[in-house]
């Protein structure tokens, strides 16, 4: 089984995919309860709903399901949102609070151990030769983190989420231009609404990769699914005219943040120049 998937492109922008996967390999499948099996914590259709918006982009995306392990969490097990619930590294209940493994299937340390050694960091070590080849190239590099998520989930936030969900770590994994031009374009987008560092401020891929002094930019995009699927229950069936209507302005995002990067380029040079 391949655990990931690498399309190199020459543009400046990365999009990174940790949470579309489905597969599982069987073994695991076997510990999955019937809840589990619907996979329903998916980000589904992300990597459909991005294909082709932005011309020559890298994109890297993980094969395996986060049930797996969550290609998005510190490899050390912290907790993205202290005090806050979420699920973990390897989670133990799907977005609901509610068991996914079967009576005494659930994953111990050296499970762990073997998903973080199998499908994690092989994952991380292709985003990250990829974030090094881009920055070889541009002098810099913009990760952006594609996300997706049922609108109303009781058990992680109250209410409903916004249609976009930008989060940059309050403003610490990117140029404030990046934070601009992406919050700009979601607030011209006609019918949705839009929130920066709100319940999702960015998880570990956008946090750990970030270093906006040395030229590498992170964002981190969480879209409400009923933006583009028919419906947020299963089948989780992606619906064309919903997001053919959200990829314009999805587009719109990822050539903003293009055309930045040749300007945060000659930002960068310009501070060494003055060093």
């Amino acid at each position: 089984m391949r655990v990931f998937e690498v399309h190199r492109g020459a543009s400046p922008v990365i999009l990174a995919f940790p949470h579309g996967g489905t597969d599982i390999p069987p073994d695991i499948w076997e510990r999955l309860d019937d809840n589990g099996r619907q996979r329903a914590d998916t980000d589904w259709h992300i990597h459909r709903l991005y294909d082709g918006l932005l011309e020559d982009a890298t994109t890297v995306q993980a094969t395996f399901h986060r049930y797996v392990i969550d290609a998005n969490r510190d490899p050390a097990g912290t907790s993205l949102y202290p005090g806050q619930n979420t699920t973990g590294l390897v989670p133990e209940t799907d977005f609901d609070g509610r068991a996914i493994w079967k009576e005494g299937q659930r994953p111990d340390a050296a499970d762990i151990a073997f998903r973080l050694e199998r499908f994690h960091a092989p994952y991380h070590a292709a985003l990250l030769a990829e974030i090094e080849r881009v920055k070889a190239i541009h002098g810099v590099a913009i990760l952006y983190d594609c996300h997706s998520i049922r609108s109303h989930i009781p058990f992680l936030f109250d209410g409903r989420l916004p249609d976009f969900s930008i989060g940059t770590d309050s403003g610490r994994t990117c140029d404030p231009a990046i934070e601009e031009a992406t919050m700009a374009a979601a607030a011209t987008a006609e019918g949705y609404d839009s929130v920066l560092n709100g319940r999702f401020k960015g998880g570990w891929t956008t946090r750990h990769y970030a270093n906006p002094q040395h030229g590498v930019h992170a964002i981190q995009m969480e879209l409400a699914q009923s933006t583009h699927l028919e419906s947020e229950a299963p089948p989780f069936a992606y619906d064309p005219a919903r997001a053919d209507r959200l990829r314009r302005h999805l587009g719109e995002i990822l050539r903003r943040l293009e055309r930045l990067a040749s300007t945060l380029n000659r930002n960068d040079r310009a501070k060494g120049d003055r060093s």
